[in-house]
């Protein structure tokens, strides 16, 4: 299958490992990945942010980079959401029904759903022998309910112990502008989460947005807390200790 990469501005600007990871998972598994260089921002942060003209320039954009038949896969589910659930909003309010139809003509997967409900696979052949904890963002929890899609797959990698984090479905305190426009609160809330990723002995804290990780490793990295940060992608893309 050719699969067009979608990457994630935070991503291309801080964790370009994220989209090596993925191109390497997926053509492991045999298929043709393609990165439209037409790509930028999604244009979530915009409209969240109240800058609506913007986020249509955006979305009209992203759209022309990525329409034409080919499945796009995004490895973040902030991103994946927007195009999803918040585009046809977009497209209402800039009163640009050929945006909402453009939308819609495209199928754009969050990595974990396109793994396990187009590709049908949850072993993908990774090893990563290391105890694993999985922070479920808020956009794959609540906009794309992903479910234990990301579970599933942690389940099936070789060497890799899994192990549960307490009020997992709690928000880490990111969450886009929040973290700059309610600081205090941000921190409390890091703060929580990261005490509930210490208390579960894990080596690596995972998700599937980078966004989460930035902010969750933060905290670590200030408390010397000797437990990594990575992406879901990299675990499964790994073949051997890392």
């Amino acid at each position: 299958m050719r699969v067009a990469l979608s990457v994630a501005c935070f991503d291309d600007a801080l964790f370009p490992d994220t989209g090596r990871a993925v191109t390497v998972l997926l053509e492991r598994l045999g298929h043709e990945v393609v990165f439209p260089p037409g790509q930028t921002c999604c244009g979530q942060v915009h409209w969240a942010a109240g800058y609506h003209r913007e986020a249509a320039d955006l979305a009209r954009a992203y759209v022309a980079a990525f329409e034409g038949g080919d499945v796009v896969v995004a490895p973040s589910a902030s991103c994946a959401a927007a195009v999803r659930a918040d585009y046809p909003r977009i497209a209402r309010a800039a009163r640009d029904p050929g945006l909402a139809r453009a939308a819609e003509g495209l199928a754009v997967y969050e990595l974990t759903e396109f793994l396990v409900d187009v590709l049908g696979v949850t072993d993908v052949g990774a090893y990563f022998p290391h105890r694993v904890v999985y922070h479920p963002s808020c956009r794959s929890l609540r906009s794309l309910e992903v479910g234990d899609r990301p579970l599933r797959l942690l389940r099936a990698v070789k060497g890799l112990d899994l192990v549960g984090l307490p009020a997992a479905e709690e928000c880490c305190g990111f969450g886009g502008a929040f973290a700059m426009k309610n600081a205090d609160v941000s921190v409390a809330m890091v703060a929580d989460k990261v005490r509930h990723v210490r208390g579960t002995g894990a080596d690596v804290v995972c998700a599937v947005d980078d966004s989460c990780l930035a902010h969750i490793g933060g905290a670590l990295s200030r408390l010397r807390a000797g437990v990594r940060t990575m992406h879901l992608a990299e675990i499964l893309a790994a073949t051997g200790p890392a």
